[in-house]
This record gives structure tokens, sequence and C-alpha cells, in this order.
């Protein structure tokens, strides 16, 4: 057999999902990196250099007088620059306007007449002919090479933070009840509209497509009104996991029927209709036969909810709160940076653990993504 040549079309085709493959990788490679790489070299240098020595300006200050010792006649102070770290000095200076003024081995001439020889392994030799005086000893300042280095203390840093493992659990909390309930409700809802005839059944279909175009922000805080004048005459506080999971059950629920309903219309109509030959009902059709052949549709709602909910804010502090006790996850770590900002390793190592678990959710059930968003969208049933 002669062997088939691909079309440049499909060469095109593969290596366009290739890179779009790596421009969505690469962001989440990026964070994971920078999370694990060393503060210093992280505030200095980019995540993909994070295998390369990366050169950083260091200011280490000498002993004052008290460490100085005579030798031949003349008085010295001696240490290192490094403090035992696994760096290489490539140039030092005594002055803050020339921090590498001189290449490390090289001997500089102080204002004041002393000698400083600072070597490649940082070990110094401070040299005057008078005697050292005062506490405070000289500045000096390095530019040293610094081989890679990762450490998970930036993780330690924020799993300490006071709070984040409430945090934790409450985003869990909030998350797996409001992906759960839509899905259940709106399981029913896709069979009855795909299968079932009623009169208004076309009416509903419409208004559903419609209400996935309403913004939440508009439907906020007519729906958290809505929500307290009940809870106000049953007697339920407003503040509840109730009322929260019922907010985003009723966001979710127009893609969840959307979503399902397309679905299930393009399931095989001849095992329905085998089913009621054989005097099963509309609800044991549903759970034996619709239900286990729509879990790809289901797993692929499931994971679109789940990452709704996970990093939600607004939702979460408008129907939760943001007392101690009750603060979501994103809710915490926004504090968090609120007060850390400035510190790089908090920012990546926080985002991390933000999105490790949608991550975990995503990989779990992504083989079931695309066949849940496609089948059943050219036949409409």
């Amino acid at each position: 057999m002669l062997a088939t040549k691909r079309s440049p079309l499909v060469w095109a085709v593969h290596l366009s999902v290739l890179l779009i493959v790596i421009l969505w990788t690469l962001p989440t490679a990026g964070l994971l990196i920078s999370s694990l790489r060393d503060k210093d070299q992280l505030a200095v240098s980019g995540w993909w250099t994070a295998l390369s020595t990366s050169s950083q300006n260091l200011v280490y200050r000498a002993p004052g007088a008290e460490a100085q010792a005579q030798k031949d006649g003349k008085f010295v102070i001696s240490g290192n620059v490094l403090d035992g770290a696994n760096a290489k000095v490539s140039a030092f200076g005594f002055s803050s306007r020339e921090p590498a003024a001189f290449p490390a081995g090289q001997t500089a001439t102080l204002n004041d007449g002393a000698q400083l020889t600072v070597r490649e392994d940082g070990s110094f030799d401070l040299v005057s002919d008078k005697s050292f005086e005062g506490d405070r000893g000289q500045r000096i300042f390095i530019t040293a090479g610094v081989p890679p280095r990762f450490t998970f203390d930036n993780y330690r840093e924020v799993l300490r933070a006071a709070g984040i493992g409430t945090s934790f659990i409450n985003s869990l909390t909030v998350a797996i009840p409001a992906t759960v309930i839509p899905i259940l409700i709106a399981a029913f809802a896709a069979y009855a509209l795909a299968w079932m005839q009623f009169p208004g059944r076309a009416v509903l279909v419409a208004v559903v497509v419609g209400l996935l175009v309403v913004p939440l922000q508009m439907s906020l805080i007519p729906l958290l009104r809505l929500y307290n004048s009940i809870g106000g005459m049953l007697g339920v506080p407003a503040k509840t996991y109730a009322g929260i999971w019922l907010a985003h059950t009723g966001f979710g629920l127009p893609l969840a029927i959307y979503l399902l309903r397309n679905y299930m219309a393009g399931l095989p109509k001849e095992i329905m209709e085998s089913a009621r030959v054989d005097g099963a009902s509309d609800f044991e059709i549903f759970v034996k036969i619709i239900l286990p052949l729509s879990f790809p549709a289901l797993a692929s709602f499931a994971i679109f909810q789940f990452l709704w909910t996970w990093n939600d804010l607004l939702v979460a502090m408008v129907f939760l709160g943001a007392g101690d006790q009750e603060l979501v996850l994103t809710g915490r770590l926004v504090n968090l940076l609120g007060s850390r900002g400035g510190n790089w390793e908090i920012l990546t190592a926080s985002a991390f653990i933000t999105i490790i678990v949608p991550l975990l959710v995503f990989f779990a059930l992504q083989r079931y993504l695309v066949r849940g968003l496609l089948a059943g969208s050219v036949k409409g049933g």
C-alpha cells in the first residue's frame, strides 16, 4: 500500500492546535515555576531564567572595630560577604553610586585610606594602617552570580497565614453543592424539554436561551432583595450557605439546561421508544437510560460550574459575607495580597494554591469536555 500523504491543511490545523496548547500552558507553567523559586531570584529575573545562574546585587555590612585583628603591623577585618551562600562574586564596590566598580579579586582603596579586597568566593579583607573605630562596619556592595534555587518556603508562608485552612473548607462547602444542585435540577428539566410533549415547551426553551445572556451583575441585587424578603418571612438568616447555593443554582441553570437539553435531544430516539414499549415510565427512562448516556454533558457542565463557583468572589461576598469564619479562599487571598502585594513569591504561591483544585477537576473530567459540548450541536431535537 502506498503511504497516504497528509494535506497541508491537516498539518496547519495540527500546528495551530499545538500553538494554542502551548499558549494556554505557558502561563500556568510559569506560575508554578515562579511559586517554587527563591524570593530573591524571583524579584530580579523572570521564570524562564529559573534554570540559569542569576546576577544579584547584594549589600553586606562588614563587622565593626571589635572584629579587627593585628597582622604584620596592620589592622585587618576579615569575613565573607556571601555568608555561606552558594554563589560567586563577579564585582564589588564600597559606594552605592558605583556598586560594581571593581572586579572580584582586585584591591580597592577606600576614602579613609583603608584597602578592601573581595574575592570570587566571597571572602574579603579590610586592611588599614591605623586602628578601625566605631561599631558600624563598612558597607560592601557586591554583584554575585547565584545558581538557581527552588524552595517550598513560599507555600509554607501562605499556608501559615491565619484563616487559609478555614477559607479552603469554605470554598469547598460552596463549590461542591453549588455544582451538584444545578446539575440535578437541570437534568430533569433538560429531559422534559427534549423528549416530553407538553404545551409551552418551545416558549420555555426560548426563555432558557434568553436567560443565557442576562448579566450576573444586573440580576444580583434583585435576587438578593428577593432572597432577603423571603428569608425574613420564614425567619431564615440572610447570610447562609443555603443562600449562596441557591444563588449559584439560579445563575448556572440556564447554561446547564441548554447544554444538557441539546445533548439529550441528540440521543437515539429508538432507545426511548423501545423502553416505552417494554413498559418503562419517563422516570425510569430518565434514570436508567438518559443519565448514563448523558455523562459527558454532565461532566462538561460540572467543569464550568465548579470553576465558576470556586473562583467566585462577588456572589460569595454578597450572599455569604466577609466575616473571618465565612470568607472563601479567593477573598482570603485577596486580603493577604492586599497587605503583601509587593512580595512576588506570595502572589505566585497564592495564585497557584487557588487554581490547583480546579486543575485537578479539569484533568479528571477533561476527556468528556469536548464530547459534551459538541454532541447534539447539530441536531436540535
